[in-house]
């Protein structure tokens, strides 16, 4: 694959994972602005259970983020069979794990929400919610091992539409089941949850659809118990370092949750609001990230070392005339966006302030996501988790009880340590990537593929 040809791969890889992103976001946005007319507490108590529906999520992606990576270093190898094999495996493996956090959560989701020090008002909104949704989060395990392996066969566009039609059922369920209507009765915050249940039951249907139809892979009962642990293990070096960097910030965002809560439900309100429509902007970062990961992973396959480099410092300046362009604009439509959700005065301009600090955020968050994934991609991936954990737990959440708590800076404070976590990561991994640190384990990813590729052309020859 040659460097122009990659360069125009991005762009079609990219566009669908951005408006999948943008309507996975939307999913979230639209419960919140429903929600919202309940009351701010309610916004307050489903925002801090969404956070530990997301932590679990992320366990998900121990799997699927090695999946997709290893899938695309077998294509890129022109190993059919051996990503067959991964990607059959790697689905069972994570149904089953799946299974077992759903138990889990119904089971514990009081004591959860409880740790999280949420306080009684938004507790009888966010206990409903997390039970339901936590209870059948086996069905985003499947979908999120699925979504993998299509991105890894490059076919971003499945994803996109089936998470239109989500969205669809979402907010056509979140209309009658919220405000009662078609003689439908009112159930507030249990019948946002239940709206989104059904949605996703039906997008693990459509994914199972499309797996078959566009990957002739089809799996029998005998594949979930009859699972390859040699193979789990590869997708597992590669996924559980890229994952723990995930959990660890979304485990440091839970202990800011924290320190925001002792400030009261409006100031979690205010950052569950502002939280939100950062997500607008932090999208372009992710679809480039998975874009250039898919990318990387098909070079590092072919043994294309320098076209990879060049893609990734690209994908990079792209990603900063995007993400910068995109904050300014979000910030000056704050005020009108934030009055979507609330008529509080405070609250608007709590949050207006915190968007516009994000202007100076997402720029360090492009170097995270776009050279990370790409340094997954490479087979790279110890070093990130390595600065994640320092960084997160040693800059991040000190200083946010420094500046938040401490010199009682609150919010602002709490969003000045956000920055100077994603600047100062952003920038280490900017440097190893620059200085080819990455290159030993591309070349042990290439020959790892390699090997495994001849080894079944023999055994199909035989």
């Amino acid at each position: 694959m040659s460097a122009p040809t990659a360069k125009q791969s991005l762009l079609s890889l990219a566009w669908p994972i951005f408006v999948e992103q943008s309507l996975r976001i939307l999913i979230g946005t639209v419960d919140t602005f429903m929600v919202s007319y309940l009351a701010d507490s309610a916004v307050a108590g489903l925002n801090v259970a969404n956070q530990v529906v997301v932590l679990f999520l992320i366990a998900f992606n121990f799997i699927a983020i090695g999946t997709s990576v290893v899938i695309t270093h077998h294509l890129g190898a022109k190993d059919r069979a051996g990503a067959d094999a991964i990607a059959a495996n790697s689905i069972a493996a994570n149904t089953w794990i799946g299974l077992v956090v759903s138990v889990v959560v119904f089971a514990f989701a009081a004591p959860m929400l409880r740790l999280m020090q949420l306080p009684a008002e938004p507790m009888q909104y966010a206990l409903p919610f997390l039970t339901l949704m936590g209870g059948t989060l086996f069905l985003e395990s499947m979908n999120m091992s699925i979504s993998a392996v299509l991105r890894a066969h490059k076919h971003t566009r499945d994803a996109m539409f089936v998470t239109v039609g989500q969205n669809i059922v979402n907010v056509v369920g979140n209309c009658i089941l919220l405000f009662g209507l078609f003689g439908a009765p009112k159930m507030g915050v249990l019948g946002v949850a239940l709206s989104s249940v059904t949605s996703r039951c039906l997008a693990c249907l459509a994914l199972w659809v499309l797996l078959e139809y566009r990957t002739h892979l089809r799996l029998r009962a005998r594949n979930f118990v009859s699972i390859s642990w040699s193979r789990i293990r590869r997708v597992l070096r590669i996924g559980l370092p890229g994952a723990g960097e995930n959990m660890s910030y979304w485990l440091a965002l839970m202990v800011v949750t924290t320190f925001t809560a002792r400030m009261g439900a409006d100031s979690l309100a205010v950052q569950s609001y502002a939280q939100q429509i950062q997500r607008l902007v932090i999208l372009f970062s992710i679809s480039l990230g998975l874009g250039t990961e898919i990318i990387i992973g098909h070079l590092i396959g072919a043994g294309a070392f320098e076209d990879a480099y060049r893609e990734v410092l690209k994908s990079v300046r792209i990603g900063l005339g995007i993400a910068f362009g995109a904050s300014i604009v979000v910030a000056l439509l704050s005020p009108q966006i934030m009055r979507l959700f609330t008529s509080h005065a405070a609250i608007v301009a709590g949050g207006v302030t915190l968007i516009y600090l994000s202007i100076f955020i997402e720029p360090g968050r492009v170097f995270n996501i776009v050279i990370i994934n790409s340094l997954r991609a490479t087979g790279d991936v110890y070093f990130p988790i390595q600065m994640a954990f320092f960084s997160m737990w040693c800059v991040w959440v000190p200083l946010a009880w420094f500046l938040g708590i401490k010199c009682g800076l609150g919010l602002v404070g709490i969003w000045i340590a956000m920055a100077t976590d994603e600047w100062t990561r952003g920038l280490l991994m900017y440097h190893r990537w620059k200085n080819r640190r990455w290159l030993p384990a591309a070349e042990r990813s290439r020959a790892h593929a390699a090997a495994e590729a001849a080894a079944t052309e023999a055994a199909t020859a035989v």
